[in-house]
């Protein structure tokens, strides 16, 4: 998700931070919801499989929590995920992109606004399925774990931010 609006120039100056964004992929459970649907999911669970206890089916109640231990492990994988994320920054001189996986491996790209080209890619079903910014024979797509309306916005607003940089500083 794009956190940061587009900032528009206060100084003049070529290092002056035009646009910036930090897009993270979203995750509709904080840690705390997740402790909290996990404490509901183990008491259904353990209400589910008293009576098989009980009757003496201990099997089920392995089964059962063989359920919760993978669904644990899923959502554990979706939040390591999570802590991947891309930055932009665009000032006069200079479109700095970094993006760093989930595991933490960090990738650089570094273009000139002058000459860098945006270029979305749309569906005329789904919206826009492609964001990338394009330079000579080097091409990065930008902004994958947003949805087509985001992505339509995030280009919308750098693009702006491009046309800002390429006028050059206010005097």
């Amino acid at each position: 998700m794009a956190d940061d609006s587009p900032k528009l120039a206060m100084s003049t100056g070529p290092d002056t931070v035009v646009f910036r964004a930090r897009i993270t992929p979203h995750r509709s459970l904080s840690k705390r919801g997740l402790y909290i649907l996990f404490a509901a999911i183990i008491g259904l669970t353990s209400f589910i499989s008293l009576p098989f206890y009980l009757l003496g089916a201990t099997p089920v109640v392995g089964f059962l929590g063989l359920d919760v231990l993978l669904l644990w492990i899923a959502f554990s994988i979706s939040n390591k995920r999570a802590r991947a994320c891309e930055e932009l920054v665009v000032t006069y001189v200079e479109l700095f992109v970094r993006r760093v996986s989930w595991k933490g491996q960090t990738r650089i790209w570094r273009f000139n606004p002058l000459w860098v080209k945006l270029r979305t890619f749309e569906h005329a079903e789904f919206g826009t399925q492609r964001v990338a910014l394009i330079e000579g024979h080097r091409s990065v797509e930008l902004a994958q774990v947003l949805g087509a309306e985001e992505k339509a916005d995030f280009a919308l607003a750098l693009r702006s931010a491009l046309s800002e940089a390429r006028q050059g500083p206010r005097v």
